[in-house]
């Protein structure tokens, strides 16, 4: 007999409520939960597939250690015995940053991602820390870090009520929001348009989204901030700012017309491949709406200058007084935020306060690049030890970092190595140690990351829709007897580790002056605590101090985990709205417009004003039915559109003799690849593009329908010198390639 269960789908940042068909413990049908407070019925083509990606038969089932140099089944104790015996002799021996610990995009989509890696990265003491945010969006943590003196204060464009939306870099027809949770963005374009209001898109491929659009830029690659600066400067020049209620939280003002000054609509240009003209109605056209919001996204951060494009993203905002308010982009407000503290001068945001030990690059927020992980294993200086032990999880950067032949080499030299996966894919297959999680039905399920970048106030959360199978172990124990193992705990209770959060946050919490619960009795409110779990105690802890709690009773209509339950489809908080001062955590206390380390990185975008690489270029591009390279070994989520061609125009598919569906060969300075040619006219002439994700075919996985129809590595072709100075994001767009036909052999692309 079937049943039903609620489930939020965690396989992209739209978080919408699924009903899950149920046979048995078996996933048998998703579709949307109409009733859901955010989501209301909308579905994806991943969401509907929930029942495959959940039955994938090769995620693992048992934990695997290596024996003799192969990877064997083994019980939960083999493992963590042997990750206790592995990471703690070289901790030891070799101090706290001989250990690296790399965290892949997957862990903010579950409970256990978001609660328990910062644990392991106290416990361990490493600096030696390596996340998917420096492939991704480590500008924008930057450049709100500098501006707001808060690295995860975001703002989002108000997508229901903004009367203007110009998009940069952005995708979301086909990446469903990112660094912005809304779930059904086409829903919401098209609601925008039916309004009256108007959509621009910028970016070098005619994607879906900018099929939508009013009006399509097709920017020259790793431009951004040009075009960005010269509507900044369009702005000033022609007496357009109007910052409005937000003058007296502002601080830098006057400066950024200096600061902008060179690049005026004609010289940034020809760099940009935009007309004068048109840079001049974009920004009149934003300074004139009644409310608007610029928004950018990966395809502006993965660029030489991902930090000044991020900030001037924002830049724009203000000077159109868009920034904090209803229609323009807001900061969310999460249920589960710390309590909202008195507004007025914070710490500020600092960058650099360690460097890499062999290319010294700067930390920002507390990482390294990715970029950098292959060689702080593979060089010795004498700077410090190398990278001896590495704690993975759900990670997989032999893909998603910059030249995977070098990394896949180093991974292999190691002493140790330990990842929490359910694959055994690209990266994992090196690990002495593979810890599989169980997979989503299985899981509860709360978006701690998400609910912070939602384009509305709301708090939902599922707890497991299938019960735990036999042999599995949930993938928070996992992770807190992870914790345990690495530093010098193994053997304790696992709840050990919750025990403790709960500890030190409510102990902290009763000693601030602005907490609800100041002057309390901690144990007293440990005591009060619900949840059939130490995850559920500490969300309920989370809850109650938060913006919208309880506050342990002192507000008896706030929040609690027992009346969330009782909202199975979620509670609605509201529509964002305007909340400056309080969020801003900078020295001063109020937005700096103009800090230090952005007006020190100007010059270099000065000098990109005469910089014009020659020859065809290169971008990334993303797939509706993909999310990063998870979702390949899944037969519903492959084929058709989901393809990984290199994407070339006509033009220049004609002057290389390039046919469409025969092989070429990329060549970049990180190495080759080979892919079938698509020749089509979505993107620009000069720039060819090539999905990320791929390159399935390196030997000792298990990844079998992936392994069938692997595609190439775009990674590959980039050695990883390429960086965003000032966050360390790896340039992944714009980036020179040379084309190069190979002997006839047409693929049917159909």
């Amino acid at each position: 007999m079937s049943r039903t269960a609620l489930r939020i789908c965690p396989l992209c940042e739209a978080t919408c409520g699924l009903t899950l068909t149920i046979e048995g413990t078996a996933v048998t049908g998703a579709r949307g939960d109409r009733d859901d407070v955010f989501s209301k019925g909308f579905i994806c083509p991943k969401g509907a597939s929930f029942g495959a990606v959940d039955g994938d038969p090769d995620r693992l089932r048992t934990p695997l250690v290596r024996q003799d140099g192969e990877l064997r089944e083994a019980t939960w104790e083999e493992a963590f015995d042997a990750v206790a015996a592995g990471i703690r002799p070289v901790v030891e021996r070799y101090g706290p940053n001989s250990v690296g610990v790399v965290l892949g995009n997957p862990n903010v989509h579950t409970m256990a991602g978001a609660l328990y890696p910062p644990i392991l990265l106290a416990g361990l003491g490493t600096r030696s820390v390596f996340t998917a945010s420096t492939v991704d969006q480590m500008p924008k943590h930057v450049s709100s870090g500098l501006l707001y003196g808060d690295a995860l204060a975001i703002p989002v464009p108000d997508l229901d009520h903004t009367d203007h939306l110009l998009l940069i870099g952005a995708n979301p027809l086909e990446s469903n929001g990112s660094l912005c949770t809304a779930p059904d963005f086409p829903g919401k374009l098209k609601a925008l348009k039916a309004r009256g209001g108007t959509l621009t898109v910028i970016d070098p491929r005619r994607t879906r989204t900018a099929r939508l659009a009013d009006r399509h830029i097709a920017i020259r690659p790793g431009t951004d901030a040009l075009l960005l600066a010269a509507m900044a400067y369009t702005l000033f020049e022609e007496d357009l700012v109007d910052v409005g209620d937000l003058a007296p939280h502002l601080q830098g003002l006057d400066e950024l017309p200096d600061a902008v000054r060179d690049f005026t609509p004609e010289a940034v240009a020809d760099a940009c491949d935009v007309d004068a003209a048109t840079t001049r109605v974009l920004a009149r056209e934003l300074a004139a709406a009644p409310t608007a919001a610029v928004y950018g996204r990966i395809g502006s951060c993965t660029v030489p200058h991902g930090t000044l494009a991020s900030w001037l993203v924002d830049v724009l905002n203000v000077l159109t007084g868009n920034l904090d308010r209803p229609g323009g982009a807001l900061f969310p407000q999460a249920a589960t935020d710390k309590t909202p503290r008195p507004a007025g001068p914070g710490r500020g945001f600092a960058l650099g306060r360690w460097h890499s030990r062999v290319s010294e690059h700067p930390e920002a927020k507390g990482e390294l690049p990715l970029s950098a992980l292959a060689e702080e294993i593979d060089t010795a200086t004498d700077q410090g030890e190398p990278v001896r032990a590495l704690v993975s999880v759900a990670a997989n950067p032999v893909l998603s970092a910059p030249d995977g032949d070098r990394l896949d080499k180093a991974l292999g030299s190691l002493d140790f190595m330990v990842s929490v996966d359910p694959y055994l894919n690209e990266t994992s297959r090196h690990a002495h140690v593979v810890l599989p999680p169980p997979p989503p039905s299985q899981s509860p399920h709360h978006d701690f990351a998400f609910n912070t970048l939602a384009v509305r106030n709301q708090v939902r959360y599922t707890r497991p829709a299938v019960p735990l199978e036999p042999g599995r172990m949930a993938e928070t124990e996992i992770l807190a007897r992870l914790i345990l193992a690495a530093t010098g705990m193994h053997g304790a209770d696992p709840s050990a580790v919750d025990d403790l959060v709960i500890g030190q946050t409510l102990g902290k919490a009763v000693k601030e002056p602005h907490s609800p619960v100041h002057g309390r009795d901690p144990q007293e409110l440990a005591a009060r605590l619900t949840g059939v779990s130490g995850p559920e105690r500490r969300l309920d802890m989370m809850l109650r101090l938060g913006p919208y709690g309880d506050g342990f009773g002192v507000r008896p209509d706030g929040l609690t985990l027992e009346k969330l339950l009782a909202h199975p489809h979620g509670i609605d908080l509201g529509p964002l709205a305007s909340r400056l001062p309080q969020p801003l955590k900078t020295a001063s206390g109020k937005v700096e417009l103009l800090p230090r380390p952005i007006a020190d990185d100007l010059p270099r975008l000065r000098a990109a004003l005469r910089e014009r690489a020659d020859g065809l270029v290169l971008i990334g591009r993303r797939h509706l039915r993909s999310n990063n390279s998870w979702m390949h070994n899944v037969p519903a989520l492959t084929g058709g559109s989901n393809r990984c061609t290199l994407h070339i125009h006509p033009d220049d598919a004609e002057r290389l003799g390039v046919r469409d569906g025969a092989d070429v060969r990329l060549k970049g300075a990180g190495g080759e690849v080979t892919a079938p040619a698509e020749v089509t006219d979505v993107v620009r002439p000069g720039v060819v593009s090539l999905p990320h994700g791929w390159g399935h075919d390196r030997p000792g996985t298990r990844l079998g329908h992936a392994a069938a129809d692997p595609g190439v590595n775009v990674n590959q072709l980039l050695d990883g010198s390429l960086l965003d100075p000032l966050s360390g994001n790896a340039v992944l767009n714009g980036v020179p390639i040379e084309v190069v036909p190979m002997a006839e052999k047409i693929r049917p692309l159909t």
